[in-house]
């Protein structure tokens, strides 16, 4: 029985270990971690901006707000507040 538990007080021991320096190499290099991964997800992105839009019509809409023609250069003004009737 006691050679049970002294192998799985190694296996805990390997486990604790293990996870503990995971972490410390994630803090360590947290840094060029997240900037790896940055360039991967922009790099893939690079990809798709010639497949989108365009004469082709695919793509997402251009849902930026934007003024009508007859709109561009009135100036914006509030309507005049009526009172309200009960």
């Amino acid at each position: 029985m006691q050679k049970i538990i002294n192998v799985l007080a190694l296996a805990s021991t390997a486990v604790s270990i293990a996870v503990v320096g995971t972490g410390a190499y994630v803090y360590v290099n947290k840094d060029a971690i997240i900037e790896s991964v940055t360039e991967k997800a922009l790099g893939s992105l690079g990809g798709l901006g010639g497949g989108l839009g365009g004469a082709s019509g695919i793509g997402a809409p251009d849902l930026s707000p934007s003024l009508a023609p007859d709109q561009a250069s009135a100036p914006a003004t509030l309507p005049p507040i009526s009172p309200r009737p009960f």
